[in-house]
């Protein structure tokens, strides 16, 4: 009998054997890159680390449990150049410390330029600036930092990078997300209260005030009504409109 054709032989098992294996290993891969996801990056110069769990949306207690934090170039490449990269607006540093509104907002206008944007409201705080970019049209499109050690730019992080499906047309109404969040900061935040709204794509991102002083800010999801405090800002220290 022709040995090629029995079934012991290598030439009939062989390539069973190596799809098997070729199965395990893609099985495998999926296993280890599904188990990498959420896991923390080295802190970026200028802002702290940041422990795994980023991703997550909190509706109890001051924010998320936490989260990965991406720096220029981390985010988008080598990191040199400013433009928007799939909704990411961003400005590699320049070494110069940012100290002022006033220089805060010029390099939000440098990074946000080339995609038609402009700042709006800039908020200090002690560990970043906020600057609310507005599109053409004047409404509010996008949320970044400014990393005062560095003048990096970089997409603000959870909502601004993770709520930003949807329509306001489409989704609660913001009285609606206002309530929401006075009652999640009545039951997480006693004191602090809603000063005022504005609506992104996908969220509301809302300043809040206690005794009548600006203390921080939150964001609610336009569809689920999902609350995000936004840890990530320090103490207050001024802002402006434009």
């Amino acid at each position: 009998m022709n040995s090629r054709n029995t079934v012991g032989s290598p030439s009939r098992w062989l390539p069973w054997t190596v799809l098997g294996l070729a199965g395990v290993l893609l099985v495998g891969s999926v296993v280890f890159v599904v188990s990498g996801l959420g896991q923390s990056r080295p802190p970026v110069a200028g802002y702290p680390s940041v422990p795994r769990g980023y991703g997550g949306q909190s509706t109890v207690g001051r924010g998320p449990a936490g989260g990965t934090r991406s720096g220029p170039g981390g985010m988008m490449g080598n990191g040199a150049g400013n433009g928007m990269s799939g909704g990411r607006v961003w400005l590699a540093g320049n070494n110069t410390p940012v100290t002022t509104i006033a220089a805060a907002r010029a390099r939000a206008a440098e990074a946000a330029s080339p995609s038609g944007m402009h700042p709006g409201e800039v908020m200090q705080f002690s560990l970043n600036f906020y600057v609310e970019l507005k599109d053409s049209t004047g409404a509010a499109a996008a949320e970044v930092l400014v990393d005062p050690a560095s003048g990096a730019v970089v997409t603000e992080y959870g909502p601004a990078m993770m709520w930003t499906s949807g329509g306001a047309a489409s989704g609660i109404p913001v009285e609606r997300a206002t309530s929401v969040a006075n009652q999640w900061l009545q039951a997480n935040a006693p004191g602090e209260i809603v000063d005022s709204a504005d609506a992104f794509p996908g969220h509301f991102t809302m300043d809040t005030v206690s005794g009548g002083n600006t203390v921080g800010m939150l964001s609610v999801n336009v569809t689920t009504g999902a609350v995000w405090y936004h840890t990530w800002h320090g103490t207050f220290i001024a802002k402006e409109d434009a």
